[in-house]
């Protein structure tokens, strides 16, 4: 998959050529956002865990509600690999409620990033600067982002990607 290089209106000139995948070895941006249910989600209550946060692009999609399900799907295998699960997208915390609800619930958190704060952190790309990447970042123990995955249309493919490399780094069962 080509990589996206992101622009300098968004960024310093430094970063203006980084891509998400330049972060790999990288501590995690730390951030706070409120969740689908209101509630304050700081990512330093994960230090010490591993944990994928997939960033999707809005609710109600098809391809992000696919992504969504899969992860769904999955979940107690990223579970028995010791490995948290959270999504964050661009919509507010009603959309990512409704959304949520409209999946028959999701067991993990949707985080609200209406100004794409955090995926900025994370050199999250916009294509043809209107359409938000979909990007997943397994994170460490030790807060460092091991593995950065990009998905378009295939999230089933992608989060099978993610439990491939999640067992062997975590000693996981997946």
């Amino acid at each position: 998959m080509a990589e996206v290089i992101l622009t300098a209106d968004r960024f310093t000139p430094n970063e203006a050529t980084k891509v998400s995948k330049d972060l790999i070895g990288e501590i995690a941006p730390e951030f706070l956002l409120t969740d689908d249910e209101g509630n304050e989600f700081d990512s330093r209550s994960l230090d010490g865990q591993w944990r994928i946060l997939f960033f999707y692009a809005k609710d109600g999609s098809p391809t992000c509600k696919r992504g969504c399900l899969t992860f769904k799907e999955q979940h107690d295998l990223f579970a028995s690999a010791g490995c948290k699960v959270v999504g964050i997208g661009e919509g507010t915390v009603e959309s990512h409620s409704k959304f949520k609800k409209g999946l028959g619930g999701l067991p993990f958190p949707l985080l609200a990033d209406h100004d794409r704060t955090v995926a900025n952190q994370f050199l999250v790309p916009v294509h043809l600067g209107m359409f938000p990447a979909k990007s997943s970042f397994l994170i460490g123990p030790d807060n460092r982002i091991r593995h950065v995955y990009d998905w378009l249309f295939r999230p089933r493919r992608h989060v099978a990607r993610i439990l491939k490399h999640l067992s062997p780094v975590t000693g996981g069962d997946s």
